[in-house]
């Protein structure tokens, strides 16, 4: 329970902050339904989230502990600032071309109508964020693995990974179904901020294998005493690896803040309650490292990867129909859990071989 700890203490006060504002908007009865709304945020937030810790786990399992730390300090600042209250208020203010003053004060005294000029423009958000986790998905489905999940399925599209950029082109292919959903009005949105979000997770990609060319000369000049070539070049690394789990968790909580407005205009009370369920994700993250949890369950990478899959193509296809929340979530939560029991069996199945 360490690794929760300070986030009960962060519950408490947001619940407190959250019932202080509903009292002070509408008496008892707006406390009890703003800490109710609240709640139902942070477990939504966790819902949809779950599979964001096991990949996060995922990447961050290589990690020294400065980097671990500057992730639960400086990334959960933006995940539950940055992403959660700042990323919605910029998108408003550039597309309506308001200051942001005025967009804070349009989200707190007009709700409705921040509501309004958020939501259209979800198609471009669903866009970006759909393609970007898209090429997560394809990227994970299309490496060749030492375990795969389904074998029948995952062995035949590791041979197809084996093409250049076929994940790219696999992309670009949705990208232009999702953009013929689109009204004549937002295709050309949608389309450039589809391949914004192509052009995010292959720079990031280039990025990050510059700087393994770096780290790898590092580690070698190291070798050979040249000891602050290979510090730079590992601090480098990190801040590749810190960078590309913000643009990730950037990705997740779009559907998130987007899912928030559909049960609540409040932007308050919205930021509390993804707060609360940011903080705990990112706990979650850590707990699956420290504890060895992905290889422990060897396919829980597998179903988080699957759950990013399902996500990618729920926020494309939001950009013509629309997606309960609910499915959203259960559909993360149902490939963890069989990620889960899978694992289960799969650990019976080798200590019966072994003995």
């Amino acid at each position: 329970m360490r690794h929760f700890y300070l986030d009960f203490i962060f519950t408490a006060i947001a619940l407190a902050v959250a019932a202080w504002w509903g009292y002070s908007h509408g008496g008892m009865g707006g406390m009890i339904s703003t800490l109710s709304i609240t709640a139902i945020l942070a477990v939504m937030e966790i819902s949809l989230s779950f599979d964001n810790a096991v990949v996060n786990a995922s990447v961050l399992k290589g990690w020294d502990e400065f980097w671990k730390k500057i992730f639960l300090t400086v990334g959960i600042l933006i995940a539950v600032f940055g992403m959660r209250l700042v990323f919605p208020i910029v998108i408003v203010a550039v597309t309506a071309d308001l200051g942001m003053m005025e967009v804070i004060n349009l989200a707190l005294y007009q709700p409705e109508e921040y509501s309004a000029r958020l939501m259209a423009h979800h198609a471009e958000i669903s866009a970006f964020g759909g393609i970007f986790l898209l090429l997560v998905f394809l990227n994970f489905i299309f490496d060749e693995k030492e375990v795969h999940w389904f074998d029948w399925l995952e062995s035949r599209l590791a041979k197809l990974g084996k093409v250049d950029a076929m994940s790219v082109f696999v992309a670009l292919i949705v990208l232009m179904i999702a953009v013929s959903w689109a009204s004549a009005e937002q295709s050309g949105a949608v389309l450039i901020a589809g391949v914004w979000g192509i052009l995010v997770y292959l720079g990031v990609q280039v990025v990050s294998g510059m700087l393994e060319g770096d780290l790898e000369e590092g580690l070698e000049n190291e070798e050979s005493g040249s000891g602050a070539a290979a510090t730079s070049a590992i601090m480098k690394g990190g801040i590749i690896g810190f960078l590309y789990l913000e643009v990730l968790d950037a990705s997740f909580s779009f559907d998130g803040v987007i899912g928030a407005f559909a049960i609540t205009n409040d932007v308050i009370v919205i930021m509390l309650g993804l707060a609360i369920g940011a903080m705990f994700v990112r706990s979650m993250t850590i707990f699956l490292v420290d504890k060895g949890t992905l290889d422990e369950f060897v396919y829980l990478e597998h179903g988080a990867h699957y759950a990013i899959g399902a996500l990618a193509i729920i926020m494309l296809l939001s950009v013509k129909f629309h997606v309960p929340e609910l499915i959203t979530g259960l559909i993360g939560i149902t490939f963890i859990g069989w990620a889960f029991v899978a694992s289960l069996n799969y650990r019976k199945a080798e200590k019966a071989s072994l003995n």
